[in-house]
């Protein structure tokens, strides 16, 4: 049957966004360069035959290993100014991270290993999405790719995306810790580095590749899901709709999202063809109301699409994986809707019901 596409409405651009409140400078700081650190206390060890970076290390060290190759840049934002004599504990801040908040040093720590760690073994583990011939006609396109946290071989794959605003990407805090976790799961995690200026474009981009490359790659094309915290979770709702999804890749064959995990947006359109949708969020969201998250969560299942929907007492925006909050643990109920909501799984399906799990004060 062929399904109405429905055009893709003015009000998901940047300007609808109650995140884009400031002006930020751009630099080229952040390009690749051959400068080697001078920070003495680096944080490598590079005596042992097995580099490891602490929370001393800088921005610097790590752009400038060679194992992050001409893609280390990336692992931090290139939207925002970012000095790289800064420290992997300086940066784990709000300050650095816009409208985020409870940043750990020590995980960021862990994924600049991890991903380290991954590469010196031998697996690649960062993919441009974009031909040479693309980049060539428009050089935006190097600043966007795939990093992967590799799981079990021939297990779903997830997408992560980070916020900021649709002015910068906040991986190191809102997509590279959801990817870690989900890989630890036995996942494969993708965590995508966007243009904040063509965000579904590139999300659409990034799905086609994966569903393109999958055997190389080493995932399944079918039970994938989207991931998002703010501006990320609204490129995850849109890419999860059926219908826009074939309106941005103008393809047939890639299916929809078994699941949809958005964290603190106040996104509002719903409609027959989106996926199921799981949705967390912080009673004190000052960006995005959990009234709003939950009445959007209300409508999909009242259209007979799954959902569950999490509100923590207390909590503001940006709180990622919520390590040592009241939130602390969502991720793993995140990734029990996902498999519920494969069609590969049959067992333990929670229906068309709402599930509302938690309780915030009026």
């Amino acid at each position: 049957m062929k399904m109405h596409v429905l055009m893709l409405p003015i009000i998901l651009l940047c300007a609808s966004c109650l995140e884009d409140e400031s002006v930020v400078n751009k630099e080229d700081s952040m390009k690749p360069n051959t400068e080697k650190s001078t920070h003495e206390n680096g944080g490598i060890d590079k005596t042992s035959t097995e580099y490891r970076f602490t929370s001393s290390s800088t921005v610097a060290d790590v752009i400038s290993n060679p194992v992050f190759k001409d893609f280390g840049y990336l692992l931090f934002h290139v939207d925002l100014n970012l000095s790289r004599s800064m420290t992997l504990a300086d940066i784990s801040s709000p300050n650095v991270y816009i409208w985020y908040s409870h940043i750990q040093p020590e995980k960021t720590v862990e994924i600049i290993n991890r991903l380290y760690s991954d590469a010196v073994e031998g697996n690649q583990i960062f993919y441009r999405m974009y031909s040479d011939a693309e980049i060539a006609a428009d050089p935006s396109k190097a600043n966007t790719g795939l990093f992967l946290f590799r799981g079990e071989v021939g297990k779903p794959f997830a997408i992560t995306n980070a916020g900021g605003g649709f002015m910068y990407v906040g991986a190191m805090h809102d997509s590279f810790p959801h990817s870690l976790e989900i890989s630890n799961a036995g996942f494969n995690a993708f965590a995508l580095i966007y243009r904040p200026d063509d965000p579904y474009s590139d999300l659409a981009k990034a799905i086609e590749f994966i569903h393109d490359n999958a055997s190389e790659l080493g995932v399944k094309t079918d039970d994938y899901s989207l991931w998002g915290g703010s501006a990320g979770a609204r490129m995850s709702a849109v890419l999860g709709n059926q219908a826009y999804l074939q309106q941005l890749t103008d393809r047939t064959d890639i299916p929809q999202a078994s699941a949809v995990i958005m964290q603190y947006t106040g996104y509002t359109q719903a409609s027959q063809y989106d996926a199921p949708t799981y949705v967390c969020v912080g009673s004190n969201d000052g960006i995005a109301s959990w009234r709003t998250m939950q009445n959007r969560l209300q409508r999909l299942s009242a259209m007979g699409i799954p959902t569950e929907f999490h509100v923590y007492e207390g909590l503001g925006h940006g709180f990622g994986l919520g390590q040592g909050t009241v939130a602390d643990g969502w991720i793993n109920d995140a990734l029990k809707f996902w498999q519920t909501n494969m069609k590969t799984n049959e067992k333990g399906k929670n229906g068309n019901s709402y599930r509302n799990f938690s309780r915030a004060s009026d």
